[in-house]
């Protein structure tokens, strides 16, 4: 399941995964998508590692200040994840 996060002000949608087990470790996975005229671009980020996948449309640029943005707030969308959300959590 996915939960919303954030919008940002240019339109991107952040959502994140519950946290996982992978090769052993606690993992999430985020994932952002910006509408764009006929589509979306959209990529995932899993955390902690900062490992981006499956990149369509966003430049390289753009790619970056996610991964700024997201180094940011990453301690707040792994506790969220642990707890199910903003819905769920239990000290949001």
């Amino acid at each position: 399941m996915m939960y919303p996060f954030m919008t940002l002000s240019d339109g991107t949608e952040v959502v994140h995964s519950e946290t996982y087990t992978s090769n052993g470790k606690e993992q999430v996975r985020v994932y952002f998508e910006k509408p764009v005229y006929g589509g979306f671009h959209s990529a995932y980020c899993y955390l902690p590692e900062y490992k981006w996948d499956q990149v369509e449309g966003f430049s390289s640029e753009e790619i970056q200040n996610y991964q700024e943005y997201l180094e940011s707030v990453a301690h707040i969308v792994i506790e969220l994840a642990r707890e199910g959300g903003f819905a769920n959590a239990a000290n949001f």
